[in-house]
């Protein structure tokens, strides 16, 4: 329990419960209840300094090794020319950097960030890892339950420090240097079909200088080949 909800911070003693249950604890809720109030393990609901909550222990986050090892995403805030707000769901492999997809709507939730996911598992394998920050729309239990059922963990960057989550932070400045600040949306469907031809340039002609100014496609192509030719070399 102390494991859980050092990882979890945001957990209460219901979702930590399931949790238990799910890795095989034989254990009731009022048992459960019990040892979670006598180790003190209750979230906080009232506002804590900033510095509490960067010195929870956290384990670092893997490095990459191959394609789909590693995905990493996050959220990015626009407006159409008559104000109202649009969101930006931003995905990107962490080895080739490539914009895996990038949805756009007036409003994003848990249940549209599972979507695009399921919608990616029909064309390239699932990561071994989704790298996140703690919104309210990663820490939810339909994405838990989603990560559970299809074998990906969901790695959690500690609270104040998005540099621990720095592909997708670059790639989002990046969307917004190169796309979001050139345009002025006058639609959704417009902010959609911009937005996606913007993707589709990124990944397939725009050099990127840490991959040695080739291109997120064709950085992974090279790999996915020399990842067949290791294996024929072995067989």
């Amino acid at each position: 329990m102390r494991d859980i909800a050092t990882d979890r911070p945001r957990y209460g003693v219901n979702r930590i419960h399931v949790l238990l249950r799910r890795e095989g604890w034989v254990v009731n809720h009022k048992r459960t209840e019990r040892i979670y109030r006598e180790e003190k393990l209750w979230v906080r609901t009232k506002k804590i300094r900033r510095r509490k909550l960067i010195a929870i222990a956290r384990v670092a986050p893997e490095k990459p090794e191959f394609i789909n090892h590693i995905w990493t995403m996050d959220f990015v805030h626009d407006q159409l020319m008559d104000g109202r707000k649009i969101r930006c769901l931003t995905l990107v492999d962490k080895l080739s950097r490539e914009a895996l997809q990038i949805d756009v709507n007036y409003r994003l939730k848990s249940a549209d960030v599972v979507q695009a996911l399921n919608l990616l598992k029909l064309e390239r394998p699932l990561p071994k890892i989704i790298c996140v920050d703690n919104g309210s729309e990663f820490t939810s239990l339909i994405l838990e339950q989603w990560a559970y059922f299809n074998g990906v963990k969901l790695h959690f960057i500690p609270p104040g420090k998005p540099t621990d989550n720095g592909h997708i932070e670059s790639f989002n400045g990046k969307l917004r240097d190169e796309c979001l600040n050139m345009h002025e949306f006058e639609s959704l469907d417009h902010a959609k079909k911009e937005i996606e031809k913007w993707r589709l340039e990124y990944n397939n002609w725009r050099p990127h200088r840490s991959l040695g100014n080739i291109t997120p496609r064709e950085f992974a192509r090279r790999k996915i080949q020399q990842g067949k030719t290791e294996l024929l070399l072995h067989a």
